[in-house]
């Protein structure tokens, strides 16, 4: 006789699950997200992190509705499983199997596909699995007759920006937090949220930071009624101190950098304080359910009031600039800061594309007839599929600076112009465009599906192997980017913020 305390999940319960739990994610903010950016988009004061705020706004709001992808960065899928020791799985392959299953069917689901971004064999080949798997799983036993799931989908960019220091004992956390962030770039697509684990080990903080990415924005709660515990001190300082370093939305410079700052502890060794932080981006993405038996996991389907009232136009002072024409000319014009529209014709390439065309020149050989930079721009982009009635999926940049290494070749052998991605350029790249004479513009991370609408067409042009990585050429009319690097090599992500943290310094606690 069975016992009745204990749960029996199916198969293909926990596999449907895991499937709509990443799709629901891949279009729905959570609705603490969208809460606290609307609250730090009225309250922002910089024109241009406020700009870039709209767009993420719009952006969720149109994925929402239309059921795609907020970033075409779908991201690479984070399982944490506490599995009730009175549950038994009615099935014939492993936990791990169930969940990949469920990965596999969400990513390939044709009404709404994902990017596939996952490469295994990753120090040699590293080729596309093309299916998103394998999950990267974390499974505790607890007590009970239940399953408590939390997916995530966490975005490469975001996640390259993780950090962990073995501190002393006596040394602080809040300086480490506050020395390291402006080191992380804007690569990580602020404004976002901060995990942070303290305490155990190594491995044992990091998972900590990452878990405690998957709670809900609170910290304005926590303003409210006040620290009750060293924890929610540290919270709260570490909130405050990294959002006064003017960092801003996209690292444009302006008051909101972060909308929480999260923390879990554990025990740890009397010689040793371990740290771990983890960003996550403008493009959040996390759900959490429980599986009881009963069926497939019910996902509440949110309310589009939550949203805020906002739509995104192109500033009065915005310039039009015409791809198939711009010359080197034109571009010595553009001003750090401002915003352009562009249309016309441009190449896309990441980083496999940049390898090749590097491996290329290196043995004497021809670009593809297709590839051809003269005079023109290059996107650092890899689109999601496109799905029946779109162009191209949503197709928001990439971070720039895993371009740097590539940057004087393209310049100085290919006669490129100038450059369009996410975040900032390092100080390699910033020295070959102000001396070749080029320009550096940055597109919103965040804003992938907002970006797409701007693409009239597409059509892969070299490099089909390399799936989304493929060099493309899109043709785009009025495409919102941002002077980020003029000719002269001044960047708006070295003065904006250096700017914005001053003027924080001078702005009443009450008004921020």
């Amino acid at each position: 006789m069975a016992n009745p305390s204990v749960t029996v999940i199916a198969k293909l319960d926990l596999v449907q699950s895991i499937q709509d739990a990443l799709q629901y994610i891949s279009y729905y903010h959570p609705p603490d997200f969208i809460r606290a950016l609307g609250n730090a988009y009225q309250a922002e004061q910089s024109a241009a992190a406020k700009d870039a705020m709209a767009q993420i706004l719009v952006n969720s709001r149109m994925c929402a509705e239309g059921k795609r992808p907020i970033c075409q960065d779908t991201g690479i899928v984070n399982v944490f499983i506490s599995v009730g020791m009175n549950v038994r799985f009615e099935t014939d392959i492993s936990l791990e199997d169930m969940i990949n299953a469920g990965v596999r069917a969400a990513y390939q689901l044709p009404d709404n596909v994902l990017r596939a971004s996952i490469l295994a064999d990753p120090a040699g080949r590293r080729i596309n699995t093309q299916d998103n798997t394998p999950a990267v799983i974390h499974t505790e036993l607890v007590p009970g007759n239940k399953v408590e799931v939390r997916v995530a989908a966490k975005g490469g960019g975001s996640e390259a920006k993780s950090r962990l220091a073995m501190l002393n004992p006596a040394d602080s956390i809040v300086d480490w937090v506050v020395d390291t962030v402006p080191s992380m770039g804007a690569g990580w697509c602020p404004p976002g949220m901060l995990g942070i684990g303290i305490g155990g080990t190594a491995e044992k903080a990091m998972l900590m930071a990452k878990r405690s990415l998957m709670d809900s924005i609170d910290i304005q709660d926590l303003i409210d009624r006040g620290p009750q515990n060293r924890l929610e001190e540290l919270r709260l300082e570490i909130f405050e101190k990294v959002n006064s370093l003017g960092i801003g939305a996209q690292g444009l410079g302006g008051l909101t950098t972060v909308l929480d700052v999260k923390i879990l502890d554990y025990p740890t060794h009397a010689a040793n304080l371990p740290v771990a932080m983890i960003p996550n981006c403008a493009a959040t993405r996390h759900v959490h359910f429980t599986l009881d038996g009963s069926g497939v996991a019910d996902l509440p389907v949110p309310d589009l009031n939550d949203w805020p009232d906002i739509t995104w136009v192109a500033g009065p002072n915005s310039r039009r600039v015409d791809l198939n024409t711009v010359t080197r000319a034109e571009i010595a014009t553009f001003k750090p800061g401002e915003t352009l529209l562009l249309r016309g014709k441009m190449l896309t390439g990441r980083d496999a594309a940049h390898k090749k065309i590097r491996d290329l020149y290196e043995a004497g050989q021809c670009l593809p007839s297709g590839v051809d930079l003269k005079g023109r721009f290059i996107y650092y982009v890899g689109p999601v599929d496109a799905v029946p009635g779109e162009i191209v999926g949503p197709a928001g940049p990439t971070t720039a600076t895993r371009m740097d290494s590539f940057t004087e070749l393209m310049l100085a052998e290919t006669g490129l112009l100038g450059m369009i991605g996410k975040a900032e350029r390092g100080p390699v790249a910033i020295d070959a465009i102000r001396r070749h004479g080029a320009v550096y513009l940055m597109a919103v991370g965040g804003a992938a599906f907002l970006v797409s609408k701007a693409i009239k067409s597409s059509r892969v042009v070299a490099f089909p192997e390399l799936g989304m990585e493929a060099i493309h050429e899109f043709e785009v009319e009025d495409m919102p980017v941002t002077v980020a690097v003029d000719y002269l090599g001044n960047s708006v992500h070295s003065t904006g913020p250096k700017q914005w943290q001053t003027r924080i310094g001078k702005i009443p606690l009450k008004e921020i």
